[in-house]
């Protein structure tokens, strides 16, 4: 049965939809969970991540000025 959501409720066009969705997040959470490489600090991760923006912002502007 496909119950249709309000989008004012849910972006999901149907509950079954809603379902799938929910199905496949919990594996994603479950699989971080049991990962067993070590965790990386959220600092580290956004040093890096603003390392690769301003690279890539650079290399843009440098390529637009040709």
């Amino acid at each position: 049965m496909n119950t249709v959501l309000s989008p004012i409720e849910s972006e999901f066009a149907t509950a079954e939809e809603a379902a799938a969705y929910d199905r496949w997040f919990r594996a994603q959470v479950q699989e971080s969970i049991d990962d067993s490489r070590p965790s990386i600090p959220h600092d580290q991760v956004m040093a890096e991540m603003r390392a690769i923006i301003a690279s890539k912002r650079k290399n843009a502007g440098s390529n637009s000025s040709s």
